[in-house]
């Protein structure tokens, strides 16, 4: 059964004539063609994806990050982070779901893409506030959802669920701070219940 309003197969097609060796992995899955391509080609085949009779994906939909390094209880070998884009084309009335690997997990850079799609520009601003993926060409790359002095990214597996600074309002000061996190971290076991009729039924 296919979700699809439209022919995968012939996009798949198309995309692989019109991209040829960039398209690294072309895969349809529940109705969505899923492209993968290396970051070095990335800006590139957004071009080509915007641009090539056949494609014409006017609109990109949504932008965001992954990461993989917990994925499958560690089993994905590869880079840890990925750009992960949903493309529309209005024209044509069809999709596809962009897909670029990071490399250097330690300093992940792509190129912006935001000079093909201006839709991206905000969605590669969060990408780097919560991910630390820097999008090189990016004319405002600063954070959009934490505050000016947030340290880390958050949506990073290893961050700390309470996160490494907390901020409050000192009145001596009579200004806003920021200090240490005060909240120890513990873990919650759940009460279980061994009462034989509890809820009115009978166990054992």
């Amino acid at each position: 059964m296919t979700l699809a309003y439209f022919d995968t197969e012939a996009l798949s097609a198309r995309l692989q004539t019109t991209l040829g060796d960039k398209a690294k992995r072309l895969t349809t899955k529940l109705g969505e063609v899923n492209l993968t391509v290396s970051a070095a080609d990335y800006h590139a085949v957004a071009l080509q994806l915007r641009d090539a009779d056949g494609l014409k994906f006017e609109q990109l939909i949504d932008l965001c990050a992954v990461d993989y390094s917990e994925y499958a209880d560690g089993s994905h070998d590869g880079p840890r982070y990925a750009v992960v884009s949903h493309l529309l084309s209005v024209s044509l009335n069809q999709r596809v779901r962009l897909i670029a690997f990071v490399p250097d997990d330690d300093f992940p850079v792509i190129d912006s893409v935001n000079d093909v799609w201006n839709s991206a520009n905000w969605f590669e601003r969060e990408a780097f506030d919560l991910f630390g993926i820097m999008f090189e060409g990016h004319a405002d790359l600063r954070r959009i959802l934490t505050d000016y002095g947030f340290i880390g990214h958050p949506m990073r597996k290893d961050f700390p669920t309470s996160g490494h600074v907390e901020m409050r309002f000192d009145a001596e000061q009579k200004r806003v701070i920021y200090q240490p996190v005060t909240i120890d971290p513990r873990e919650i076991t759940p009460r279980i219940i061994r009462e034989d009729n509890y809820g009115g039924f009978k166990h054992g």
